[in-house]
Order: C-alpha cells, then sequence, then structure tokens
C-alpha cells in the first residue's frame, strides 16, 4: 500500500466534516437549552451558557473525534468530552 493512500480504517474527509458539523449543532443545541432554563432569560441578567464541551454523537466512531483532534480542530477536555478550538 503506498503512504498516499489511506488505511481501510481510517476516516474519509467528508466523514471528518460530517462529524464536526454534527457536533457543532450538538453544542449549540446544548448550549441553547442551558440558556433557556430559569435564571439565564433576558429579563434576569441575560447570562450566556457555561457550556464548553460535550460528549460527541454517538453515531461515529472515537477514531473520528481522535482524528479531528490531531488536525486541531477539537480539543479532548478528558471523561469523554471535546471541546471546539477557537482560533
Amino acid at each position: 500500500m503506498s503512504e498516499s493512500q489511506p488505511s481501510p480504517d481510517a476516516p474519509t474527509p467528508e466523514e471528518l466534516r460530517k462529524a464536526l458539523k454534527a457536533f457543532k449543532k450538538r453544542l449549540k443545541l446544548s448550549r441553547l437549552d442551558d440558556e433557556s432554563k430559569l435564571g439565564h432569560g433576558p429579563m434576569s441578567g441575560g447570562k450566556s451558557s457555561g457550556i464548553v464541551a460535550i460528549m460527541p454523537p454517538m453515531q461515529y466512531p472515537k477514531a473520528i473525534w481522535e482524528k479531528l483532534v490531531e488536525q486541531g480542530r477539537l480539543k479532548y477536555a478528558g471523561q469523554g468530552l471535546y471541546q471546539l478550538v477557537t482560533k
């Protein structure tokens, strides 16, 4: 096998793109859910969500999340949680 060919179990760029999109959507929804709770409303001080790390969607294997960490797109926060890398 040549070096330019990815290994058969390596995630494809398309899988990585879809997984990252799903991660961002789940993070956004988690933050919106947290902000909608009592005490975070616009009339009560307007605090934003403190959620920075989440568990990634289960429909993607761990190898995809590890590859995204390796690429610098996500950061492993410990205990199965990942967070977006801000640039």
